[in-house]
């Protein structure tokens, strides 16, 4: 079992975008070339036919960043609430922040808390606006585990 400490979360909550922005830069260049030569040579229409589909490349990897956008802000949104748990976990139990340990990286019902320092496993039962909480204490089947820092 995996599980991710609050420095984990903190330092991995934003993803790279660099791969595709560099072909949403590709095709929009690409459409851009295609367009000056078709301007240029009127009557070759196979210039018209790349830059058509240059067009479409563009338009099916700003299609695509938009989802991953929609995505990473919904994951986001998650990931931040998580942090403020782990905080409030810690200050209830008295223990530093750095003994608590999540076993996912965004706040969901079944998360399995493990406060280190007392080498005690809690499953999360949130209420349904995700103001409050209840821990209840769990048993894991593995002890093995691997910790995210």
């Amino acid at each position: 079992m995996t599980f991710y400490t609050l420095k984990y979360i903190e330092q991995n909550q934003n993803t790279s975008k660099t791969i595709l922005y560099i072909l949403i830069a590709i095709a929009a260049l690409t459409m851009i070339a295609f367009t000056v030569l078709y301007l240029r040579h009127r009557f070759d229409t196979r210039y018209r036919d790349l830059g058509i589909i240059a067009l479409l490349f563009l338009l099916l990897f700003m299609g695509t960043q938009y989802e991953k956008y929609v995505q990473t802000n919904v994951v986001k949104s998650q990931s931040e609430q998580i942090a403020p748990f782990i905080k409030s976990v810690a200050k209830d139990h008295k223990v530093p922040v750095s003994d608590v340990m999540v076993s996912s990286t965004t706040l969901q019902n079944g998360l399995i808390v493990r406060v280190d320092s007392k080498d005690i496993d809690y499953q999360l039962e949130l209420n349904d606006d995700n103001n409050s909480y209840s821990l209840k204490q769990a048993h894991v089947i593995n002890h093995t585990v691997d910790v995210k820092n």
